[in-house]
């Protein structure tokens, strides 16, 4: 892309000052209508060192109300706290609330491409990033977002000019890093590793865009008309659906709910306090194994209301070393992550290597109850399964251990419970009218537990049906789930 792109002819003086004056205008006026559209808007600023995207930025966002736009600069140099997390996670938890602008001086390009001409990025890591990337620009993209990318573009000489330029002034001589100098001296390199990247990640829904940066005016009618552009076509195409993705990823073959055997799932109080002992002792063993070995566990938690997670997260976490997990009780999301790509809070919950993070409720809400209550549309819900399916992905390529629990019950046993807790004065907070609200759908919620199971049961994410008629039962089958999944990753 870099190596055959064409330039535009740079207007006369006159000219390029009208059409900027008409562009800035244009971006003005589109404010008041991202925002009641609630399109959020990313934009990344990539380019060579010195080409003047800083410059570009100050000059774009004066067109802005303060209030409508955020800046973030990234460094192409994670900190030790953000490499204990997944490649994507410090991008995604910066993405903009809807019917606002996030404006990237560089973003993940940048982390990628100096990896790969600084040798620290090999091939397989190289492609492992690409695919991450492309398939979290989609799923922005799929989930309403306009991310647009821009590539500031200027030739050896001119790099060079600018540099000694920067550096022959106290002032602005900060501006010039080793990794700038190195970049010019390597121009050649350089260039093929950031055309090769262009290509890799150039989609249909996030396209590329090369700016001509040899001149700052040129280079900001440039961006705006392109970011007009793809405002003006996201509006118009804001109340189209997107795609439903196909699953790539093998799928367990997993029973119908209607199809698991209750009956016979119990265990005795003497056997339950021994293997409650054992277990928890060899689970505390293995915590301290997965700390030292810094592999990070992921535990979700769905299942009946009533069935009994909360008693078997409980047994768990008596295990651990209180510094070493968190639980995440996931209720409705607050209105600043309603106004975010759903998975935005989970991203924002996730582990640290070495740690455990429990949740209970999950991503999974969005193909149950936010499907079963009209709180997202049908081609929302129908896309999750692939996405969820992808999120999961990203944090087993990462490293992370999954476990993924449903804890059933059959209705009987339901009602039993619900009506013990109305009838218990010290256990009445536990159930709501929204608990008997949602029991009346259960032949719906059933049909929906079953195609989620199906469609995201994944070999890197199986779920595991823990039947919890007796919920010791259920306890201990917990524990030996995440004790096999731990001690086969500390082995791997």
């Amino acid at each position: 892309m870099l190596k055959n792109f064409a330039k535009e002819s740079v207007p006369e003086k006159e000219e390029l000052k009208k059409q900027l004056k008409e562009e800035r205008t244009r971006l003005q006026g589109f404010q008041m209508r991202i925002k009641e559209a609630k399109l959020p808007v990313m934009v990344m600023f990539e380019g060579w060192g010195a080409a003047g995207k800083g410059s570009v930025i100050s000059q774009v966002i004066k067109n802005i109300d303060p209030r409508f736009f955020q800046v973030a600069t990234m460094s192409a140099d994670p900190t030790e706290e953000q490499r204990r997390l997944p490649f994507l996670y410090r991008y995604f938890v910066e993405i903009p609330e809807a019917g606002n602008f996030k404006f990237f001086d560089t973003c993940w390009m940048e982390e990628v491409t100096s990896g790969v001409t600084a040798g620290t990025i090999s091939g397989k890591e190289y492609e492992q990033k690409v695919d991450s990337i492309n398939m979290a620009e989609r799923q922005l993209c799929d989930n309403g977002y306009l991310v647009m990318k821009f590539f500031f573009h200027i030739g050896r000489k001119e790099q060079k000019r600018r540099l000694e330029e920067l550096c022959s002034e106290k002032d602005t001589a900060w501006r010039v890093s080793f990794a700038d100098l190195w970049e010019n001296k390597h121009y050649d390199e350089c260039l093929d590793v950031y055309d090769r990247y262009l290509k890799d990640t150039n989609r249909s829904t996030a396209p590329w865009y090369i700016i001509d940066a040899k001149e700052r005016k040129w280079a900001e009618l440039q961006v705006l008309r392109f970011l007009n552009q793809g405002i003006d076509t996201a509006l118009k195409n804001r109340a189209l659906a997107a795609p439903i993705r196909q699953n790539i990823f093998p799928l367990k073959k997993m029973p119908l709910l209607e199809d698991v055997i209750l009956e016979g799932k119990e265990i005795s109080d003497e056997e339950y306090k021994a293997e409650l002992s054992a277990l928890q002792s060899e689970l505390h063993y293995l915590h301290n194994k997965l700390y030292r070995k810094k592999i990070p566990v992921i535990i979700a938690y769905e299942g009946w209301d009533a069935a009994g997670k909360g008693g078997n997260i409980k047994r768990i976490t008596a295990a651990l070393d209180p510094r070493g997990y968190i639980v995440h009780p996931i209720a409705s999301p607050e209105p600043h992550e309603k106004a975010r790509h759903y998975l935005w809070r989970f991203w924002n919950r996730l582990p640290k290597t070495g740690h455990i993070a429990i949740f209970d409720r999950t991503w999974y809400g969005r193909v149950m109850v936010e499907r079963l209550e009209g709180f997202c549309s049908e081609n929302d819900w129908q896309r999750a399964y692939n996405e969820m399916n992808e999120f999961e992905n990203e944090l087993h390529q990462w490293g992370a251990v999954i476990i993924k629990f449903w804890v059933h019950i059959d209705k009987d046993t339901q009602l039993a419970r619900f009506t013990e807790r109305q009838n218990t004065p010290e256990k009445q907070w536990k159930i709501t009218e929204e608990d008997w609200r949602n029991r009346e759908k259960w032949d719906l919620y059933e049909e929906a537990i079953n195609e989620m199971i199906q469609k995201t049961s994944t070999n890197f994410a199986p779920w595991h049906i823990l039947e919890s008629v007796d919920k010791k039962y259920a306890r201990i089958k917990a524990l030996k789930i995440v004790i096999e999944e731990i001690r086969k990753a500390c082995k791997n």
